[in-house]
């Protein structure tokens, strides 16, 4: 499933084409996707202009001018596809420069197009159907039930040490799950806490709560060191992932751990060996001799 740093790389590409952008024409495929779409979201989108186009955690968020907010969550295969005709790209619309192809001819599993006024389409396609769309007043975001009981964005200043530290005091869970829990902080998945943890020198198996406090505030800094040379890099493309120009990131070739099961580890002077574990059903990498 895609994490933060995928979902940020897809708000990057999608940005120049639909901030600013209205919809002309929203066209809405099937009833549902992991959830039933809001009623009449086809109406609802048409003829409204997208003014700001934001994340929260994993979530894509489309301010419209209506008084909504679209939330678009990616799933495990979700994909979305910019394209525009050549002759949109007239007319001094040099936002629409680095997208020259056509629009590809429709898809299975094409479940919600876009087509701005200004030639683009973005089109939402999610082959195994465990994305999600929603619509939800904007004042009222953060009481929507996806949004509510999330935690401080790890980019942000919200997520400092005093707030990590506070977080973990206690805590009889292992280090991984506490920084999974999306009430803690937001975003993190997988991949990225196990880099994080590597870079830490901390197993994923220590139980949070006895980890000791400089230890855990140090984790700040790595986790955003972590995060932002994943965005950087354009975020990691495993399985079905692609960026909205359908690009591939690279950022799992800069894995240190993640994948690495019986590999040497990268640590300079260390001998040890990448392990894998099985942690509540997700797969951690970690060094047994330098992550303590």
């Amino acid at each position: 499933m895609p994490e933060l740093p995928e979902v940020e790389t897809v708000r990057r590409g999608l940005a120049p084409v639909l901030e600013g952008a209205r919809i002309a024409r929203a066209q809405v495929n099937r009833p549902d996707l992991r959830w039933p779409f809001p009623p009449r979201m086809a109406e609802r989108l048409t003829g409204a202009r997208i003014d700001r186009l934001g994340r929260r955690s994993k979530y894509l968020l489309a301010d419209l001018d209506t008084g909504e907010t679209l939330i678009v969550h990616l799933g495990m295969s979700g994909r979305m596809i910019v394209s525009a005709p050549d002759a949109a790209l007239g007319g001094g619309r040099d936002m629409l420069a680095q997208f020259h192809h056509l629009h590809p001819a429709p898809e299975k599993h094409d479940h919600v197009i876009l087509d701005t006024e200004a030639g683009a389409r973005v089109t939402f396609n999610d082959a195994r159907r465990f994305g999600a769309m929603d619509l939800c007043p904007t004042d009222a975001l953060d009481r929507h039930w996806l949004i509510a009981g999330l935690g401080p964005e790890p980019l942000g200043n919200a997520f400092n040490e005093d707030h990590l530290v506070a977080a973990f005091r206690g805590k009889r869970s292992p280090v991984k799950s506490a920084l999974l829990d999306q009430r803690i902080v937001a975003g993190l998945g997988n991949i990225y806490v196990c880099e994080a943890l590597y870079r830490a020198g901390i197993s994923p198996l220590r139980h949070a709560g006895r980890i000791a406090a400089p230890r855990v505030a140090a984790l700040v800094p790595i986790i955003r060191e972590v995060l932002s040379e994943a965005i950087e890099a354009g975020g990691s493309s495993l399985r079905d992932y692609r960026q909205a120009d359908g690009e591939l990131g690279y950022f799992q070739h800069n894995f240190r751990v993640y994948g690495r099961e019986g590999e040497a580890c990268q640590t300079p002077g260390c001998a040890g060996i990448i392990r894998r574990t099985v942690q509540s059903g997700r797969s951690s990498f970690h060094c047994v001799t330098c992550q303590r």
